[in-house]
């Protein structure tokens, strides 16, 4: 059975997950895997784009590296970035079928799509990567990526979400995302206190060390990095992003500085410009609110918007309110339950207009946000044709 069709028949969202699972089908096969050296990337938000600015630092060094990361936009060949491309149809056919002759059927049965496709990436990248950058899917200690021993961990940003499966506090949810760490770990800026506090007291327990930025890089080194996201008129956000993987870099044990000219490969859907009047952003948290809502903060937009159910999309609402000039609904038909009658009657209480989106107005302003797959839907069936 080709990739597609096997992973099509897997659900793609669980109301419960079983956390031996992937554990379990992993030591199964463990003696199969050589794994290259790994860092492994948690946290609530930027997981992606520190990945991929790591990759590329490692990448502009002539280190062989694979990326891994989730969900995708487009195609599932995203979530698989080898050397600056995603992974080719035939290779991801190959490896497959390596896999599904060493996974027992009572595994290839159970494990869910993310369990599948993060055995099947490490499959990959061990044949051909000295690095490997792993991103998180749900979680830290009891996520599918963490099965792999790794050299570094990188906490990125924590806030809330996915609070079903992680906590209904801070403290919670930074608790399971940092007991993932082993000897060494990062930690980016935060947003909340009290994730540090988790972070302290657990490298303490594990007899780890934890890195801050300013505890690896001179100030005059953050400042040639915030100099080279001007110069690439990336998005102001991703200094952070790019201080906090370049730190990374230099904790793997690699020196000098890069440059303006130091290829830096970004990810589809990241506060990402798809024309003059447009840009697109995959976030679906109120930590990503406050991100993309800096990059706009002296205009107007319409926001082409529609959330889960299970999102905070009251508290991503209020805060984007300021710089909304309307709301149009894009319709997403997905196995999850949609809040499309509930986010009406808050854009009501809120006193903004809306409507369902249907066309793109040339003179005017968009912000396409919510999820990956609102992102997704938009670019696919009104921005290409």
């Amino acid at each position: 059975m080709k990739l597609k069709d096997f992973l099509d028949k897997k659900p793609l969202f669980y109301r419960e997950i079983d956390y031996e699972r992937m554990p379990n089908a992993y030591n199964s096969i463990k003696r199969h895997f050589n794994i290259p050296k790994t860092v492994h990337i948690v946290g609530t938000n930027a997981k992606g784009s520190t990945g991929r600015f790591l990759a590329s630092l490692l990448l502009s060094r002539g280190v062989s590296v694979g990326h891994y990361s989730s969900p995708h936009v487009f195609s599932f060949n995203e979530r698989i970035w080898i050397n600056g491309r995603d992974v080719d149809n035939d290779t991801l056919e190959k490896y497959h079928l390596k896999l599904q002759n060493l996974l027992h059927v009572n595994y290839l049965d159970s494990l869910s799509y993310f369990e599948y496709t993060t055995l099947l990436a490490m499959l990959i990248f061990q044949d051909s990567c000295e690095y490997v950058v792993l991103e998180a899917g749900l979680g830290g200690e009891r996520d599918a990526t963490n099965v792999f021993p790794k050299d570094l961990s990188i906490i990125t940003p924590v806030g809330f979400d996915h609070q079903e499966f992680l906590g209904e506090s801070i403290e919670e949810i930074a608790t399971t995302k940092i007991n993932s760490i082993y000897k060494k770990a990062l930690i980016s800026k935060q947003n909340f206190k009290e994730v540090l506090e988790i972070a302290n007291k657990i490298v303490k327990k594990k007899r780890a060390c934890l890195y801050k930025i300013s505890d690896v890089l001179k100030g005059n080194e953050k400042d040639k990095i915030v100099d080279i996201v001007k110069k690439k008129d990336l998005p102001d956000f991703q200094k952070e992003n790019l201080l906090l993987a370049f730190a990374a870099f230099r904790l793997l044990g690699f020196d000098g500085m890069i440059n303006d000219k130091t290829p830096l490969y970004t990810m589809h859907g990241r506060c990402q410009k798809i024309s003059e009047n447009i840009i697109c952003d995959v976030g679906h948290n109120i930590l990503a609110a406050k991100v993309v809502k800096s990059c706009f903060s002296d205009k107007k937009v319409i926001l082409v918007y529609n959330s889960f159910k299970d999102k905070n999309y009251k508290a991503i609402l209020k805060e984007l309110c300021d710089i909304i000039e309307s709301v149009e609904i894009l319709d997403i038909k997905s196995e999850r339950e949609m809040a499309k009658e509930e986010i009406e009657k808050y854009l009501l209480s809120l006193g903004l207009k809306y409507r369902e989106f249907n066309s793109i107005n040339s003179q005017k302003q968009y912000l396409v946000f919510g999820s990956f797959l609102v992102v997704e839907k938009f670019i696919k069936d009104f921005f290409e044709r």
